[in-house]
């Protein structure tokens, strides 16, 4: 198992990172990364086709959010470069026409109890599966927490890319500055046309959880190294930003 650890110099050379991440799989060697990717606005495909595209871009960049363009599907994802982590787990594949609710299945577990291990201000955190409406990056694989409200707000996205010879599972995990994502999202949906309901937007401090990113990403990268944290090789993501 090969962990990657902290971010590359720039936005482009920490995307080039992760998407070493499905190489290193394709060679026969599971890995993990879980970081805090630069400020910046991650646009999906669907994003990418619609008339307000270039005018959510703007909005991004007003707000200090650098746009970016993804893959991947999905709808419009925000990281404040401090308080949003992201996380990606890369395996071999066998047979690209399976496997894949399996790897979501043990992504989403994972997940799971790295946020049940949390220590809360309101009891432990229990995540629950799926996210209300107008979410942001609405998606079937997400979990949302209750807050000390009382009401549910979506906390984790996850996606999954399947190619030949490996597969990745990646998603993010707000921590807290809920209210500055949220502004940003608000500007960008808006723009797109796109249904997003900001009071859906949560967080792991929100429920009650810690605000420190650094033990929120200790925890998710535990869960997902999972058995094989014996045999783990761990490299820097800044030296292999700079080759």
């Amino acid at each position: 198992m090969r962990v990657l650890r902290g971010r590359a110099a720039t936005i482009e050379t920490d995307r080039d990172v992760s998407r070493r991440l499905l190489s290193t799989a394709a060679a026969g060697e599971p890995a993990v990364r879980v970081w805090t990717p630069h400020r910046q606005v991650a646009f999906g495909r669907r994003d990418q086709r619609l008339e307000g595209y270039e005018l959510a871009r703007e909005h991004a960049r007003e707000r200090g959010f650098p746009p970016v363009d993804r893959d991947v599907g999905g709808r419009a994802v925000a990281y404040d470069g401090e308080t949003t982590l992201a996380f990606a787990r890369a395996e071999p594949v066998a047979d690209f026409r399976r496997g894949t609710d399996d790897r979501y299945g043990r992504a989403t577990a994972a997940v799971e109890e790295a946020l049940r291990g949390l220590q809360s201000d309101i009891g432990s955190l229990e995540p629950v599966r799926g996210e209300p409406d107008d979410s942001f990056c609405p998606g079937t694989h997400s979990l949302s927490l209750e807050g000390a409200d009382g009401r549910r707000r979506k906390v984790v996205g996850i996606a999954q890319r399947v190619r030949q010879d490996a597969a990745v599972v990646a998603g993010c995990v707000l921590v807290s500055n809920r209210e500055g994502l949220t502004a940003v999202l608000e500007d960008v949906y808006d723009a797109l046309a796109v249904p997003f309901d900001p009071e859906t937007v949560g967080s792991v401090a929100a429920a009650g959880g810690p605000s420190e990113p650094s033990i929120v990403r200790s925890a998710l990268e535990d869960a997902l190294v999972g058995d094989e944290r014996s045999a783990v090789t761990v490299d820097s993501a800044a030296e292999l930003g700079d080759n």
